[in-house]
């Protein structure tokens, strides 16, 4: 199975990232239309992406600071029982992150066109995490 790993750094501590990847204010600032969920391992998430999307997980690790994964539970069938999950590592003054969704069906065009997509919203969250800004859902795939 085809996995999408993503590895770079964000001038902020671990606490912050945390933060931003885990809980459901963080995922409304740069990945998901708004989020509902509680931060610990086998909380449910709902992750609403439009009326069309409102897709769910289940939370199979969470480490405050350090690592947050869930399973995707409900979402098309591509990403349907695979991993999006992150590793935190502190390096100084910044956090080394690493990113998988992992467990795809295969390397078809949905999966390249999510690998991309991963690398935008991983931008705008690291953008999020050092500057405050925030990106209209609408526009996160123009920013």
């Amino acid at each position: 199975m085809p996995d999408i790993i993503h590895e770079f750094w964000v001038a902020s501590p671990a606490s912050a990232v945390f933060a931003a990847i885990a809980t459901p204010d963080g995922l409304a600032h740069w990945w998901t239309k708004s989020s509902i969920g509680r931060v610990e391992t086998g909380a449910e998430y709902v992750l609403d992406f439009g009326p069309a999307h409102r897709w769910a997980g289940v939370v199979t690790q969470c480490v405050p600071e350090a690592r947050f994964e869930f399973r995707i539970t409900h979402a098309d069938a591509d990403w349907t029982g695979t991993l999006v999950g992150f590793v935190l590592t502190p390096e100084g003054a910044r956090t080394r992150v690493t990113f998988h969704h992992s467990g795809w069906p295969a390397a078809n065009e949905h999966w390249r066109v999510s690998s991309y997509c991963w690398a935008m919203y991983l931008r705008i969250m690291r953008r999020y995490v050092e500057h405050g800004e925030v990106v209209p859902y609408g526009k996160r795939l123009q920013a």
